[in-house]
């Protein structure tokens, strides 16, 4: 399940001072993650984040890092001819800097190297700056999956993206 920051929908320029910096995701990147991750209703186990990046020939990451700090992350599975983002989330004192669209970009290089066709992901309902940011890079609402956060029976809205 896709995270974004879920904060006002307009979005900050991004800080031309900040050097970011994307590469896959690393078992020793995995304090720091969770630590991103815990900012959420239903986090991911360290487990899970561990299965997923072991398994390379359907599952991939990456983690935006400034200095020596992950910022932030994104997760996504090849299905077929599709990338599904499966987790994004930013650090709270990072957002609203691009981070969050910036780590999709990678995952749309790394799913068009693969000759995927399309991207696809699920979001909360109510979580209106995640739903803006996607439409804004031309995700589309395509679905609706009621009651599927098991966490508060909130539906997620299923969304589509040519690449």
């Amino acid at each position: 399940m896709p995270r974004s920051d879920g904060t006002a929908s307009v979005e900050r320029v991004p800080d031309p001072d900040l050097e970011i910096r994307f590469r896959p995701m690393a078992p020793g990147d995995l304090d720091q993650v969770i630590v991103i991750e815990r900012g959420f209703s239903s986090p991911w186990s360290r487990e899970m984040f561990v299965q997923e990046i072991a398994q390379l020939e359907i599952s991939d990451s990456r983690v935006a890092v400034v200095g020596p700090r992950v910022v932030g992350y994104v997760l996504w599975w090849y299905v077929a001819d599709e990338i599904h983002i499966v987790n994004l989330a930013v650090d709270p004192a990072f957002r609203r800097r691009g981070i969050a669209k910036r780590l999709l970009d990678t995952a749309f290089d790394c799913g068009r190297n693969r000759r995927m066709q399309i991207a696809t992901l699920e979001v909360r309902a109510g979580n209106a700056g995640a739903i803006a940011l996607y439409e804004s890079i031309d995700f589309r609402k395509v679905a609706i999956r009621r009651g599927y956060y098991a966490d508060n029976g909130e539906d997620a809205i299923v969304m589509l993206k040519s690449l």
